[in-house]
């Protein structure tokens, strides 16, 4: 990777992204956008103040998909590649059911980074799913974050809602709510967004709460007229292959004419995914209603890549049965074309081409459309269109003066735009070639790489980038202090850190002198009010790391930053409100104070008592509770989620930031410590130690120092050799 210009993460975490013969439709997830991203990374990597695009998204393994899926790195080209993150296991699954995993995602796209030595310069998310990715991202490694959402969630519902689907329906089938929630944080965060239209920014951004702080740039994607050429013009681009498109139109002829009885007629087309808002069944009823429309031409309907309807999610089956029905129900046959397949990369263009020679039109009659990349190819190819008034069609039939705005609801508007443009041959002419200037004037990849990077370059350029002298390294943002540092210090405050003055002072001053390379923090079983106000009153400055709430919470930095990672995996079967139903029958618990009560934490007052310990943990096994208790100090007992604790929130910093566990020193004196005494990482008991440490002295990786407090971690950075 080369080392002087731009380095570009784009992240598209769902359906099925591969550099080779993408398989665009195969389901409502793998459509437009994956064309898109492909092209959008191909077409940076190709400008030269550009030194490296990655193309992100989640690694699949499969046996229902292809094998390509679970490749982690498939170079594109030069300097452009695909990686893959796994997040959420390995099976393929539809991406309203990620959210939960992407706190994961951002996690394992963290070690890669590490991995690579370098950060990326920008992040750029596409939809709302990869743009929580990116956002996340962004704000641990302090970089520009930029967005693109192809679609938004608050449109979505009001039209959901207006097909009268409920809103317990919907937040069912589609968490549209917690998308519309990350929807709204992201346009208050990212430095920039990216529209394809101004409709976009009016109607779909404009119905969110914080639309005001937006930052929005209408750049519409562009496409690859060296494939998506005129169909009169095959010997334009002598460097294409054209055997691989006479085969593909061979092909295609052959496969259309299985289903029509008069193929010599023009056909309408369409090419889009079996989805609701695509309104398939608007067209096909435009169609089945107008005996006039069906004397002059064919339909053909490419709704998407199928197999067996019956084994495909809900709303793609519901979709392609209305077609079949609506079919039937009009007795299309004979007229209507449905293959079930297509090569994206070879075949579109061509029938593209093919629809055009025959004198056809293309309709998208969607519901909405915030942009429509199709319509733009099919102009390319010299094909007039009809399309939704409602969304980006708007703008390109505006720009290029190549086709008709219908209302995609009303079938009469849709046929009688059709039949006007098969029957008027100077009209026909007019839009074709119209549409063939049109997008070489307004819709190219290099002109729109050229506007992003001048716009990449703007946002850098307004970024702080600089830290004051004095605050170096305490207010570095997260994820450039954890990816430059390579020792990792970790101590208990009570009776550890703090009880020798002299001691305390000394090892701050050493942690200072090596912050380039060593950061350090605190794990306690205070909650993090209480943390903060014990560091105060000892003069302690803010440590890079808090672990806190025995384990259950993680924070960053100067401005305590959360840790979603580690939350989202303690929730894993966790019943915090069992926990207190059940044990609430003990007359010999008593519940801490509520400051002390956590998300992720249970904390009662007990006396010492081996038999009342057993009795709770009898009752919380028989309620099959996964749980960890933590006993401390002779009074206090806390339950937390069974993956929860210090030693285990210090496991998790070692795989999140790429830090061998033997370069991480954690120091202890007491029970409450032990978790994150054990293990592989480089342990230290203080002089001044607890009796419940007793069983580890003399294992392997522990150090019992003879000094006490902070003097007996100076001791163990010593034996160490972190100093």
């Amino acid at each position: 990777m080369k080392k002087n210009g731009i380095y570009i993460q784009l992240f598209s975490v769902h359906g099925l992204i591969r550099g080779e013969s993408p398989e665009l439709g195969y389901d409502a997830d793998t459509g437009g956008q994956v064309k898109y991203v492909l092209e959008l990374a191909k077409a940076l990597a190709q400008h030269p103040e550009i030194d490296q695009v990655d193309l992100v998204t989640r690694l699949i393994v499969d046996k229902t998909v292809a094998p390509s899926y679970g490749v982690l790195i498939e170079p594109l080209g030069e300097n452009v590649r695909i990686v893959r993150i796994q997040c959420g296991g390995r099976k393929y699954m539809r991406k309203e059911l990620l959210w939960p995993f992407l706190d994961e995602f951002v996690d394992k796209t963290l070690k890669f980074i590490k991995s690579e030595g370098r950060i990326p310069d920008i992040f750029h998310g596409h939809y709302a799913d990869a743009g929580y990715v990116a956002k996340e991202l962004a704000s641990i490694f302090g970089m520009p974050f930029i967005f693109t959402g192809h679609s938004m969630g608050r449109n979505k519902k009001q039209k959901l809602l207006a097909d009268g689907i409920t809103p317990e329906e919907i937040n069912r089938r589609y968490h549209i709510d917690q998308r519309i929630n990350v929807e709204e944080n992201i346009i208050k965060y990212a430095e920039q967004i990216i529209t394809s239209t101004r409709q976009e920014i009016n109607k779909q951004y404009g119905i969110y709460d914080n639309f005001s702080t937006g930052r929005y740039l209408v750049l519409p994607p562009g496409i690859d007229t060296e494939v998506f050429y005129p169909y009169y013009s095959e010997q334009l681009y002598p460097d294409l292959d054209i055997k691989q498109f006479k085969k593909a139109r061979k092909a295609l002829r052959y496969e259309l004419q299985r289903f029509w009885v008069g193929p010599q007629k023009p056909f309408i087309l369409a090419l889009c995914r079996p989805d609701h808002r695509k309104n398939i069944a608007g067209l096909v009823t435009a169609y089945g209603e107008d005996p006039a429309l069906q004397k002059i031409a064919n339909l053909a309907v490419f709704a998407g890549v199928r197999k067996d309807i019956a084994n495909m999610e809900d709303n793609e089956r519901s979709v392609l049965t209305e077609m079949l029905l609506l079919m039937d129900r009009y007795d299309l046959y004979g007229k209507m074309a449905i293959p079930k397949k297509h090569d994206f990369s070879i075949e579109v263009p061509e029938l593209y081409r093919l629809c055009a020679e025959s004198g056809g039109v293309f309709v998208n009659p969607a519901l909405v459309e915030p942009f429509g990349l199709t319509l733009i190819e099919a102009a390319s190819c010299g094909l007039p269109i009809v399309a939704t008034r409602d969304g980006g069609p708007e703008d390109i039939i505006g720009n290029c003066r190549n086709g008709i705005l219908i209302d995609p609801t009303n079938s009469k508007e849709i046929a009688d735009a059709c039949r006007k443009i098969l029957a008027d041959q100077e009209l026909w002419q007019s839009f074709s070639a119209n549409g063939i200037d049109g997008v070489l004037s307004h819709y190219s990849w290099e002109s729109h790489s050229n506007r992003l990077v001048h716009q990449i370059k703007q946002v850098q350029a307004e970024m702080p980038t600089k830290q004051p002298e004095q605050d170096k390294g305490r207010t570095m943002a997260v994820g450039k202090r954890f990816t430059s540092i390579n020792r990792l210090v970790i101590t208990d405050i009570d009776n550890t850190l703090v009880g020798d003055e002299a001691a305390l002072a000394e090892l701050l001053r050493l942690f200072k002198e090596k912050e380039t390379n060593l950061a350090w923090g605190v794990a306690t079983g205070r909650c993090l009010n209480m943390t903060m106000q014990a560091l105060e009153e000892n003069n302690i400055p803010r440590p890079d790391v808090v672990i806190c709430s025995v384990g259950t919470e993680i924070y960053y930095g100067q401005d305590l930053v959360l840790d979603k990672g580690w939350q989202q995996h303690l929730s894993y079967r966790w019943r915090a409100d069992l926990v207190r139903e059940e044990l609430a029958k003990f007359d010999f618990l008593e519940m801490q104070e509520p400051e002390t009560q956590r998300r992720y934490k249970v904390s009662y007052y007990m006396e010492d008592d081996p038999e009342l310990l057993a009795q709770v943990h009898q009752a919380l096994q028989q309620r099959k509770i996964r749980y960890h208790l933590v006993y401390s100090h002779k009074q206090f007992l806390d339950i937390l989620p069974f993956r929860a604790s210090k030693g285990k929130a210090v496991r998790y910093l070692s795989y999140k930031w790429g830090l061998p566990l033997n370069n991480i020193m954690v120091c202890g004196d007491s029970g409450n410590d032990e978790s994150m005494l054990r293990g592989d990482t480089s342990a230290v008991i203080v002089g001044n130690y607890s009796s419940e440490l007793e069983p580890l002295i003399g294992l392997r990786s522990t150090y019992l120092s003879s000094e006490k407090y902070a003097a007996g971690i100076i001791d163990g950075m010593r034996h160490y050799g972190f100093v």
